[in-house]
């Protein structure tokens, strides 16, 4: 691939990953009420579900759901559902919450297991990856399938590098200015609603 076509496929990248979506959301909210640590174990688990949807566009996987609306659905229902889970845990920790909210922080392994499932969860990003990659295909250089997955990994990359600056930035701010005067139920109350809006979003997603 030309060096040129890498580079405008990374620009475009950079300015798609900074756009408010769920992802970036859920990395900033995390890192502001539980800290960078926690910030940093979504972005990594969100950006090794994005290696899944890589290989998916790169093998065709994702036309079945480009084609089949039972399958994006199906695929969306299940994401939702999780999101108002994860939001109802919340909800539901807050009667157990203590006056400090790092106590009640769940483990980076867990977190991290959360970012995955979010992310393989949203068939959008399947088929966006659909969409967005084969834009910057050379058919003339051949092995197409290394195209994408060379593409999937640059956007993986500086996907991963925003994400953990985001988490350094408002882990700092929120333990600066936020954490120290919430009480738990408070930081609870916060990553429920997040998840609420995050259902409910993708619940009006449509191919």
């Amino acid at each position: 691939m030309e060096l040129d076509t890498l580079l405008t496929f990374l620009a475009y990248s950079v300015s798609l990953t900074l756009l408010p979506g769920p992802d970036i959301l859920f990395v900033l909210s995390q890192s502001v009420f539980q800290g960078k640590k926690d910030g940093l174990a979504i972005s990594l688990g969100l950006c090794t579900g994005l290696i899944a949807h890589t290989l998916a566009a790169a093998l065709g996987v994702s036309m079945i759901l480009y084609h089949s609306a039972l399958a994006f659905h199906v695929l969306k229902i299940a994401g939702v559902a999780y999101l108002l889970y994860l939001a109802w845990q919340s909800l539901k920790a807050t009667g157990e919450a203590s006056l400090q909210p790092a106590e009640k922080k769940q483990s980076l392994g867990a977190l991290y297991k959360r970012g995955i499932l979010m992310n393989l969860l949203n068939p959008k990003v399947s088929i966006f990856f659909l969409a967005f990659f084969p834009q910057f295909v050379e058919a003339q250089a051949g092995h197409v399938p290394l195209q994408m997955l060379t593409l999937g990994f640059v956007f993986i990359a500086q996907a991963l590098v925003i994400f953990t600056a985001v988490s350094l930035i408002a882990g700092k701010l929120g333990e600066r200015f936020l954490q120290k005067h919430l009480k738990g139920k408070w930081v609870n109350y916060g990553t429920a609603g997040i998840f609420a809006l995050l259902g409910i979003r993708l619940a009006f997603v449509e191919k």
